[in-house]
């Protein structure tokens, strides 16, 4: 961390250091072997008379290198002593040499030491500790109220400060102290310490609409030089909107319980460092009288994603994203749908079609008239209204339904469609999207 300072000569001086967890030492050299491998090959046990000397080989070496258990020199280096040896980790943790580097989502926790490097007492010393960013400065420790009464020669007097990050970029911890010098005059001493805000993974997002179900695609990449542990990664959902997360198949052979023990402490998601990625898919859908389409809402807001992860000695982490847009979401005023189609029709013979139509509205709509729209030439109708062209229903409530029949008949054998079933409001003057086609079968008496 830079710092720079203000002003002639100061009784104090600030210094700062950032509490973060330690790291693994890994030994320069990771790959060590057993003496035997050194003096005999693994071919040795192919000749019984040579196998019969390792003993005293082995007896020998012993002698000739008496101190080989505890002379740490480079000669005994490739003695295997643990098992762990092998992989270069040698149990030990280092603590930071460097300020390191600062992500955000991360809790930034730093130790302030303000030390008296002159031969005087240092009296009524006020000090102050902010994070300033581009938009904003946050107050971190202010002892204006309670100052700290005296820091004495080659003394100091230490702190710790916190701050969430939730910003990217250029930010400065700022530390100023106030403070009667030995000859009793009032100073300021003002030090800024410089850091950048990175940005520990990148978040894409696609958006697939499949009939009434929304499908959100996240990809999740990790920017840093550490495995990031993916405690929760949740789909928070926009008002009406219902999320279920999908995943892969697998093959449940464990009963309920041991399966409810493991969602209830789910082993966390390992998206490795430096550029590692995972996928979720998660499924939205609204109730039944918001999905379909008519009248248009403006853009989509779908819903935010909640991460919190863990480095590899647990250090947490939480990002929150901005609102996820899909598609532009419409409305249906009206949605009609067959209820019951007969499972015999026969050419030339009247049949009756059950019909529900509902209001998805929060008001009253209607009247209607339903009919069978004239698209095409009469020669192309196969299935025709029986009696009246019109049927005429009331007006239904808000959110209410209501259930009509029509009498229709075919004229042509085989399969056909019915189609052109058309709902028009006498009130607002407007038709609605027809019910889609129906197929049917006509037979023969």
């Amino acid at each position: 961390m830079s710092s720079t300072g203000q002003g002639g000569p100061h009784s104090l001086a600030f210094r700062v250091m950032r509490l973060c967890r330690p790291s693994f030492h890994v030994d320069p050299i990771p790959l060590r072997l057993d003496p035997s491998d050194l003096l005999v090959g693994e071919d040795i046990f192919d000749d019984p008379i040579a196998a019969s000397q390792l003993p005293r080989l082995l007896r020998s070496h012993h002698l000739s290198n008496p101190t080989a258990d505890s002379d740490l020199s480079f000669r005994t280096r490739f003695l295997l002593r643990d098992s762990t040896d092998s992989m270069g980790l040698s149990g030990l943790l280092v603590l930071p040499q460097a300020f390191g580097a600062i992500y955000l989502g991360e809790t930034f926790c730093s130790y302030i030491s303000i030390n008296n490097s002159s031969t005087f007492e240092a009296r009524d010393v006020i000090i102050k500790a902010e994070i300033q960013t581009e938009r904003q400065r946050i107050l971190l420790l202010d002892t204006s109220k309670s100052p700290v009464e005296s820091i004495r020669a080659g003394g100091r007097y230490d702190f710790i400060v916190e701050h969430d990050v939730k910003e990217l970029g250029a930010h400065t911890l700022v530390c100023t102290a106030l403070y009667n010098d030995g000859d009793g005059e009032r100073k300021y001493l003002p030090q800024f310490f410089k850091f950048i805000v990175a940005n520990p993974l990148s978040v894409r997002t696609k958006v697939r609409v499949v009939k009434d179900t929304t499908f959100l695609e996240t990809c999740i990449e990790n920017h840093t030089k550490s495995n990031l542990f993916m405690d929760q990664v949740e789909f928070e959902p926009a008002q009406h909107w219902s999320t279920s997360i999908l995943k892969a198949d697998e093959h449940h052979t464990e009963n309920n319980s041991i399966n409810s023990n493991r969602e209830t402490f789910k082993p966390p998601v390992l998206i490795k460092s430096g550029g590692g990625i995972h996928n979720y898919l998660y499924q939205l859908k609204l109730p039944s009288h918001d999905s379909p389409q008519t009248k248009v809402q403006g853009s989509n807001v779908l819903g935010k994603l909640q991460i919190t992860w863990r480095t590899n000695l647990g250090e947490p982490g939480r990002l929150q994203t901005q609102q996820i847009l899909g598609n532009p979401i419409t409305y249906k005023e009206i949605e009609l749908h067959d209820v019951e189609v007969p499972s015999v029709i026969n050419l030339d013979r009247p049949f009756t079609l059950h019909i529900n139509l509902t209001n998805l509205t929060e008001k009253e709509l209607g009247p209607f008239e339903v009919w069978l729209s004239e698209n095409g030439s009469d020669e192309d109708k196969v299935v025709v209204i029986n009696g009246p062209q019109i049927v005429v229903l009331p007006r239904l409530e808000a959110f209410g339904s209501t259930k009509f029949t029509l009498n229709l008949i075919a004229t042509k054998l085989g399969v056909q469609k019915i189609t052109g079933i058309t709902v028009f409001n006498t009130t607002e003057k407007k038709s609605y999207d027809p019910l889609p086609d129906l197929e049917i079968f006509v037979d023969l008496d």
